[in-house]
């Protein structure tokens, strides 16, 4: 049986979050740190993926816009594309080794996907996958966005939760590419848990 241990950070800049993971992926390598995982927030930042030109070609804010709103931009080294981190989000980095017996990246991201499939189902909320999409889905709403990184089957990066977010952010981009589906939050769905209940509920899962 492993352990998972579990730090809550609070609202933390991208950039140090981005550090810390970046030191812990060495430090879990060097087996100096056990399997983690880190539930954060962010102050509102859009983030580009690895594919193409990491989604921005689908910012549609200006870079006036985003400096006007102190909205930054950081690539990250993760899959996926263009997203938005921001306050009344839950964002969760597991850095976990793969080794030996979970090399498999399609089911790390299925896993994910069920953990949020499972808490939304806690308050009631029907949730599920989208054929050829990653990520968690109400209706053709994406409640949960998901972008990861495995190095030598160490992960980072992880997934972002919509939970009491300003679903009105994702205005400024096309999000993860996807131009014909909305985004939706637990809160627009009738969820009224409060964020260090809906953290608990992940930390079951």
């Amino acid at each position: 049986m492993r352990t998972l241990e579990i730090r809550q950070l609070g609202r933390m800049p991208y950039a140090e979050a981005l550090a810390l993971q970046r030191s812990l992926v060495e430090q879990r390598r060097a087996g100096e740190v056990g399997d983690l995982l880190l539930l954060v927030e962010h102050p509102a930042v859009l983030t580009l993926g690895v594919r193409g030109d990491g989604g921005r070609s689908r910012i549609l804010a200006s870079d006036a816009e985003l400096a006007a709103r102190e909205i930054g931009v950081f690539e990250t080294g993760r899959g996926g594309d263009v997203t938005y981190h921001g306050p009344g989000q839950i964002v969760g980095y597991p850095i976990i080794d793969l080794n030996p017996d979970r090399r498999d990246v399609h089911r790390y991201v299925r896993d994910i996907e069920e953990v949020i499939i499972r808490v939304a189902a806690d308050y009631g909320i029907t949730t599920g996958r989208v054929q050829g999409l990653t990520g968690v889905w109400a209706g053709d709403e994406k409640l949960c966005a998901i972008g990861v990184r495995i190095q030598r089957w160490i992960t980072s990066h992880g997934f972002a939760l919509n939970h009491t977010t300003d679903l009105s952010h994702f205005g400024l981009i096309v999000p993860c590419g996807i131009s014909d589906r909305g985004v939706t939050s637990l809160a627009k769905l009738g969820c009224t848990a409060t964020r260090p209940e809906v953290e608990a509920r992940i930390v079951a899962h």
